[in-house]
């Protein structure tokens, strides 16, 4: 006798839709994490823009606001 155990098609099926219902999770997950990251990438485009511009309007000799 086999050391394999013996699935049905019932239990294959179970198991199929399983691993189907978990790769579309994980799809989810990336999907929302590749918009997170979209999402930092604008932010911190937009943080260093101001960060050149505040640098602009600052005269770093004398710590004033030109």
């Amino acid at each position: 006798m086999s050391g394999f155990p013996k699935y049905t098609k019932a239990d294959l099926e179970r198991i199929v839709y399983t691993r189907l219902d978990n790769l579309n999770a994980i799809h989810d997950l990336l999907k929302i994490m590749k918009l997170q990251n979209e999402l930092i990438e604008n932010a911190n485009r937009k943080l260093k823009d101001e960060i050149i511009d505040f640098k602009k309007r600052v005269n770093y000799g004398n710590g004033k606001f030109e």
